[in-house]
């Protein structure tokens, strides 16, 4: 008999975690019986809906939610659930909540994909370090290291790359280039990630800014949306970047425009691992990266891209600079980059995460050595 595994996202948008969820869920099918409750209205509910998945929907009020957690304890009791596997920080609170107000008895794992350390207050140290969280799967060794500080017991900790489709790119099609009105002799540099605080895109603005003056053939492009839209739009209108700077929007196209990019630049202050990173590498485009977070266990200095200091524009920029400057560069760090994304497939990291629910759950139905590489 397959084991009963209920993944808890809470989140109303549709962002990385929840992509990594959706691909574990996709990943798993045939290896345990999922179940998944998410928020009432959330991007999560329509995959659900859209993909025919037993789920449950709920209301969210909050980070402390008596009501989800009440919730999550009727589902394990009324379903015989085995696992329970959250996705984000609520959905962690909501859990133990479940666990020690309500009594739910179901084993907990948890992924965690942020870069900074466990907030040092009692409640914090309670939902992470509670008997029923058998295991906790960061998304890199370096956010295994940072949570490491607020764990008693190190055992529990284990890293899970997150992983990408691997088949859904597609070659350059010159979709985006007409978009813009540039000719494929411009210098193209892009990012795809969220327009939110970690991303730090001041920094990106300003490195185009300084690349821009030098540069009169390239043009910077961003294809993402998110909290901080309109600071980041109203900083890059402050500066003189002409018509060689672009804000697209969210868009859904990202795998058939991503390789008409020149590079790749990503600014990141903080980051759990960096899977538009991957994205890029899958793609062929060379990619200019802060050491932020995981960043550096994708980007390999002169080897998988080009690795900077966080905030450091002068570096970024020079950067840049290589990569519009030394075609040979690009074309050496391309192959590098190619070759390291295959170890960060979504069947890997499904792969992966099956183990620890096996290391949980001993004696249920399912054979990670079945699933393909």
């Amino acid at each position: 008999m397959k084991a009963k595994v209920l993944q808890v996202v809470t989140a109303l948008s549709w962002r990385g975690g929840e992509q990594q969820a959706a691909y574990l869920i996709e990943e798993l099918k045939q290896e345990v019986n999922t179940f998944v409750l998410c928020s009432s209205g959330s991007k999560m509910e329509a995959f659900c809906i859209e993909n025919g998945l037993i789920h449950f929907t709920q209301p969210k009020k909050g980070s402390i939610d008596f009501s989800y957690a009440k919730r999550i304890k009727q589902i394990c009791v009324g379903h015989h659930i085995d696992l329970i596997h959250v996705h984000d920080a609520h959905a962690h609170t909501f859990s133990i909540l479940a666990a020690s107000i309500f009594g739910n008895k179901t084993p907990i794992i948890l992924s965690r994909r942020v870069d900074f350390p466990i907030k040092n207050n009692l409640f914090s140290h309670f939902k992470y370090n509670h008997k029923q969280v058998k295991k906790i799967l960061c998304v890199s060794d370096t956010i295994k290291q940072i949570t490491a500080a607020g764990i008693k017991d190190h055992s529990k900790l284990a890293t899970v790359y997150s992983g990408i489709d691997l088949d859904k790119f597609k070659p350059s099609s010159g979709v985006l280039r007409n978009e813009l009105s540039i000719g494929n002799d411009v210098f193209l540099i892009g990012n795809t990630s969220a327009l939110a605080d970690h991303k730090d895109y001041f920094t990106f603005i300003d490195v185009a800014e300084k690349v821009i003056e030098k540069y009169e053939n390239c043009h910077f492009v961003v294809m993402g949306d998110g909290p901080m839209k309109d600071e980041i739009h109203q900083y890059a209108q402050s500066k003189n970047l002409n018509k060689q700077f672009t804000f697209t929007g969210f868009r859904n196209d990202i795998s058939e425009v991503l390789a008409e990019l020149d590079s790749f630049l990503i600014t990141s202050k903080t980051e759990g691992l960096g899977t538009s990173i991957l994205d890029a590498f899958a793609c062929n485009v060379p990619v200019v990266g802060t050491a932020g977070g995981g960043i550096k266990e994708l980007v390999e200095n002169e080897k998988t891209g080009l690795l900077c200091e966080v905030k450091n524009v002068e570096q970024l920029t020079q950067a840049v600079e290589r990569m519009i400057n030394e075609p040979g560069l690009r074309e050496s760090c391309s192959p590098e980059a190619k070759s390291k994304v295959q170890l960060f497939s979504k069947q890997q990291t499904a792969k992966n995460t099956l183990k620890y629910y096996l290391e949980i759950l001993p004696l249920k139905s399912f054979n990670p050595n079945k699933m393909t590489q």
